[in-house]
């Protein structure tokens, strides 16, 4: 079993910035600003020789329980239960405050090793925070400075004696093949803010993982979340990923909120699913278009979700407006499958991941070479090339080069003149022969080498 540390402390004091260093990348939102850290947030982590699982966790505050920061306050408990050592962050230059020492007795009745950073020790500024730091009775502090990597090596011998020694290195998860059962598949939840992203994750797994409110944005970080999902035929390793709800561009001026997209749009990059969560009172607004072409642009298998199903009267003709309004929005996913769900109530659910399956399996689509041949020689008798100055364009074969998503070049003379209506043509009849819907499909008009001319 993979250990986990949690970072515990109260705003600011820099637990976000532990995190990426001990992880190695940037995943974690960092700002000046206190409380950005709302959900706790999970990822691979390293020091040394020991490898073990970090957990950033939001401040801990004092605060009711129906508030937003109490709701936080309930994730950092779930995280100290969780945890096999927590590391317990307090700001060197600010001194100790009296929610310090609350939170400190709180961690000692938890039963669990504390380790006592005194973070942002890096100049004379510190050092009387290191000494007050003596005070919580949680023993000796480790002066340290998770900007500048100070202090690495303390952190690693007080850690030491909790941790063992993982040394299995060889899980390499990009050299498993797609349909492999421990593969996870990655499932991106995105939307326009307060859609109800946190709370169908949340359905999905059947815990309350994730932080969600009647208060919309908020979801700052893209959170990953392992859950393991039982099909038909077989057991599916997943990684959801919650997202920040993106609104449009020009509303966007606060630094945090750049950060927390940014955040988002890289979850949507690194998926093979995207869920484009709309919500049934307002579907398809102009965002919603927007982040269904960034999807489709990156490549990535899409599915429609429409929360607040159980708002709708008559459901037959509600779902036919809504199959008109994707046919109409958006043509260049036809065959996108719909899935009208309620994420408050779980009616629905159940229909998304099978749906996600689906387009997951036809998103890694193989063509045999003589299968795509014999098709292109039909799909051209049957509508031919439109001539280019008089002179006409011939397709000479074709071969998919790549999935993930299904990518064909074909060879054409004055493969630069033809127009994109044709292109259409030849992908949608590529859809519809090998039963490819929904997914992007990449076609390539290449001109053929011309052997007499010397390079």
């Amino acid at each position: 079993m993979t250990h986990k540390v949690a970072i515990i402390g109260r705003p600011n004091v820099g637990k976000s910035t532990l995190f990426n260093r001990l992880s190695g990348k940037r995943l974690a939102l960092v700002d000046d600003r206190p409380g950005v850290t709302r959900d706790r947030r999970e990822g691979d982590a390293q020091l040394g020789d020991l490898k073990f699982i970090a957990i950033d966790t939001p401040g801990l505050e004092e605060a009711p329980e129906a508030a937003l920061e109490g709701r936080m306050r309930k994730q950092t408990d779930r995280a100290i239960m969780e945890a096999t050592v927590c590391v317990f962050v307090i700001d060197a230059r600010a001194g100790l405050s009296p929610i310090d020492f609350a939170f400190a007795e709180i961690l000692r009745s938890c039963d669990k090793p504390i380790v006592l950073v005194a973070n942002k020790a890096e100049s004379i500024a510190g050092e009387a925070g290191v000494y007050d730091a003596f005070e919580l009775g949680l023993g000796e502090p480790i002066p340290f400075s998770a900007e500048h990597g100070i202090g690495m090596s303390e952190l690693f011998t007080a850690l030491e004696p909790y941790l063992t020694v993982d040394e299995d290195s060889d899980d390499d998860e990009n050299e498993i093949e797609w349909d492999d059962p421990l593969k996870p598949l990655r499932v991106a939840i995105v939307g326009r803010p307060n859609a109800g992203k946190s709370t169908l994750i949340n359905k999905m797994i059947g815990d309350d993982r994730l932080l969600t409110g009647p208060e919309a944005g908020i979801t700052r970080d893209a959170i990953s979340v392992e859950w393991q999902w039982r099909g038909r035929d077989r057991d599916w390793p997943v990684k959801l990923f919650d997202t920040a709800g993106l609104r449009k561009k020009a509303k966007i001026q606060d630094k945090l909120e750049k950060l927390s997209v940014a955040d988002a749009l890289r979850a949507v990059q690194f998926a093979e699913v995207v869920v484009l969560l709309l919500d049934y009172q307002a579907p398809f607004e102009k965002q919603d278009l927007q982040i269904a072409n960034l999807a489709l642009r990156e490549g990535r298998a899409l599915v429609l979700g429409v929360n607040k199903w159980d708002l709708a009267e008559d459901r037959d003709v509600a779902f036919r407006k809504l199959r008109e309004q994707t046919a109409r929005l958006l043509p260049q996913a036809p065959g996108i499958p719909i899935v009208c769900l309620s994420a408050k109530s779980g009616q629905g659910v159940d229909k998304l991941m099978p749906a996600v399956t689906k387009v997951y399996v036809d998103w890694n689509a193989r063509v045999k070479t003589s299968d795509l041949n014999d098709w292109l020689h039909e799909a051209v008798e049957r509508h031919p090339p439109p001539a280019v100055s008089g002179k006409r364009v011939k397709l000479r074969y074709i071969a998919q080069t790549k999935s993930r998503p299904p990518t064909f070049v074909a060879q054409c003379s004055r493969a630069d003149a033809v127009p994109e209506s044709y292109k259409r043509y030849l992908i949608n009849s590529i859809r519809e022969a090998f039963e490819i819907p929904a997914t992007p499909i990449r076609l390539i008009l290449k001109k053929p080498a011309n052997p007499y001319v010397s390079s």
